[in-house]
């Protein structure tokens, strides 16, 4: 599932959801609730997929941005923030948008790795 970002940093590209840590919260906890924020699932964390370090030079910004793989228990994916974000979209792994942020072109080469090493075994 990927989220049509409108804001900088990287408006215009297709997202995994995310956003900013509150204050004490874990990874994971910011996690789920940004899939329920964005996108109006409850998930939980199966595993961490990746963490890109994600370098903006035009944008003067430098963001830590770990992926998590999560399991949807409950909800139906739609667009949660229209002021942030055009649209919530599943997408199959052949048929990916090419305009996909670097957090998520990271956090999908790390699922197929991981899915064909799990295929193989």
């Amino acid at each position: 599932m990927l989220t049509l970002r409108t804001r900088a940093p990287e408006g215009g590209c297709w997202s995994i959801v995310g956003g900013k840590l509150d204050y004490w919260e874990t990874l994971e906890a910011c996690a789920v609730r940004e899939a329920r924020e964005e996108a109006g699932l409850e998930i939980v964390i199966e595993r961490l997929l990746c963490v890109t370090n994600h370098l903006l030079p035009n944008e003067k910004q430098h963001w830590v941005s770990p992926a998590y793989l999560g399991r949807v228990l409950a909800g139906r994916a739609h667009n949660c923030e229209p002021d942030k974000t055009r649209d919530v979209r599943w997408f199959p792994l052949d048929q990916l948008p090419p305009n996909l942020t670097m957090t998520a072109r990271n956090a999908i080469q790390a699922y197929s790795q991981q899915f064909r090493r799990a295929s193989c075994d």
